[in-house]
């Protein structure tokens, strides 16, 4: 698996919430987003994060949140009530093309760790990201991204 690094800007997110376990609720939140990006006519140029905003090995699972987000543009108005909306801080990440699959997926997530190690970067202290764009999900793949110091 190969990594590269790359400097995301700050971005304006609508997001569905999840909380609890981490696992099939998460591909719910998800299709709800998309659904709802898609009556919006967000999807075609779509930029989608997918954040678990905890790390379950500390937290509770019944306390895990997972955000499904688009970027949406400063001047879209967003209908508030029926979607959230938060701001995304930008800053250096390492990158991770991965298979859209289960397994595929797992492996990264024991892979990665290493290589940035490896690679003498330091992660920095923000939620590890899922990136897609509606090219990637046309061709089941995302993009892992881990926060760098």
């Amino acid at each position: 698996m190969k990594m590269r690094v790359e400097t995301l800007p700050n971005y304006r997110l609508a997001y569905v919430r999840k909380v609890g376990p981490y696992g099939n609720e998460n591909m719910e939140a998800m299709e709800q987003l998309k659904d709802w990006a898609a009556r919006n006519n967000l999807m075609s140029s779509a930029l989608i994060f997918g954040i678990p905003q905890d790390n379950p090995t500390i937290t509770l699972p019944e306390n895990c949140r997972y955000d499904a987000c688009v970027v949406i543009t400063n001047d879209f108005k967003l209908d508030v009530g029926s979607i959230a909306e938060t701001e995304f801080s930008g800053g250096k990440y390492a990158v991770f093309l991965v298979k859209h699959t289960e397994d595929a997926i797992q492996q990264a997530w024991i892979d990665i760790f290493t290589i940035i190690e490896n690679s003498n970067y330091q992660m920095d202290n923000k939620p590890i990201i899922e990136r897609y764009t509606a090219d990637m999900i046309s061709h089941d793949y995302c993009e892992l991204c881990v926060p760098l110091i």
